[in-house]
């Protein structure tokens, strides 16, 4: 009598293991890539709505617009994804950018020294803020909020509250000059940095302890993982990549201003979360980030082509914070 083959049993009967593999269905698929299908309904609309969106001028304007909150996104991006949060990265920008004029206008330092510097001071600030969190065990919240006072206080000291103007015509030219037609320094910066620190957090092991403290610090710190030290650098780097930003920003405005950055870490937040970042940690991607900075460039850019008043534009960006932060809960809740 032939053997029965189990797999053409009835078809009522279980199926095994290997085959009973979860395939997700067209809701989590939407919001697995929430963030491309939010930026593809935005260009459409606005295509549709204004006549000059889809201009090679207006999107060039778009990508210049993009290098600050980009590169400030790129540190904050690390900073959420181990759990943490950085009020402070505004701040820290317009001090950087304060010291650097100071130094190259007033001092008459080079000013390629000038920029190292504002690097330099960004870089201590976010080591301030990793060190209130990681010696001093203060939530990242009241660290991060100190931080950002204590770093607006200080933009506005180094030149009693007075902008600073001025600066080489080759150092305005980073953001202004467009090689191939499109192609700034500013803008080329930023997208090696956002090639890196995506490379950098997917493929290298570092990259991926950052996401084992945000998902249980605990269990981080007994596999092997120094999480205080990497928590340190992550908040060094994120102000560093803020120093940078102050920098950039100020080849666009070709001056230095004390209240420069003010609300950007709103913005920086705002995209790393549209992106698809947990704001609980362990969850977050660079590819999401830029999806997110997108987002809120072209949503600014096209409601400012509407003559949309920019009071209104900033509760639209609060509705769509909060209706990514929705998003996010209840993908938690399913998993």
């Amino acid at each position: 009598m032939a053997a029965i083959n189990p797999s053409s049993a009835s078809p009522s009967a279980p199926k095994s293991a290997p085959d009973a593999v979860h395939r997700p269905s067209w809701g989590e698929r939407l919001i697995a890539h929430g963030p491309e299908l939010s930026l593809l309904i935005l260009c459409v609309a606005f295509a549709l709505t204004t006549s000059t969106f889809l201009s090679v001028r207006n999107l060039l304007n778009v990508l210049d617009q993009l290098t600050v909150l980009g590169i400030m996104a790129l540190g904050m991006t690390a900073v959420i994804v181990i759990g943490g949060i950085d009020l402070s990265v505004g701040s820290v920008l317009a001090l950087s950018m304060m010291v650097m004029g100071w130094l190259s206008n007033v001092m008459g330092l080079p000013m390629p020294i000038a920029m190292l510097a504002a690097l330099v001071v960004g870089a201590l600030c976010g080591m301030g803020s990793g060190l209130l969190i990681t010696k001093a065990n203060l939530p990242a919240f009241i660290a991060t909020l100190a931080m950002m006072s204590i770093a607006r206080g200080l933009a506005n000291m180094v030149t009693d509250g007075s902008q600073i103007v001025g600066y080489p015509e080759w150092f305005s030219a980073l953001s202004i000059n467009r090689y191939f037609g499109f192609m700034s320094v500013t803008v080329l910066l930023t997208i090696v940095l956002t090639v890196l620190a995506a490379i950098y957090m997917k493929y290298r092991a570092g990259g991926r302890a950052l996401y084992a403290i945000g998902g249980a610090s605990e269990v981080a710190r007994l596999a092997g993982i120094q999480v205080k030290r990497v928590t340190l650098v992550v908040y060094t780097v994120c102000g560093m990549l803020a120093g940078l930003a102050g920098v950039v920003m100020s080849t666009r405005l070709d001056s230095s201003q004390p209240s420069g950055g003010l609300g950007y870490e709103l913005d920086t937040i705002a995209a790393v979360v549209i992106g698809g970042a947990s704001l609980s940690g362990g969850v977050g991607s660079i590819w999401g980030t830029l999806m997110g900075v997108l987002t809120i460039g072209v949503l600014r850019n096209g409601l400012n082509l509407l003559g949309v008043s920019p009071f209104i534009q900033q509760i639209v960006i609060g509705g769509v914070i909060v209706l990514a932060v929705a998003v996010d809960s209840n993908r938690r809740r399913i998993r």
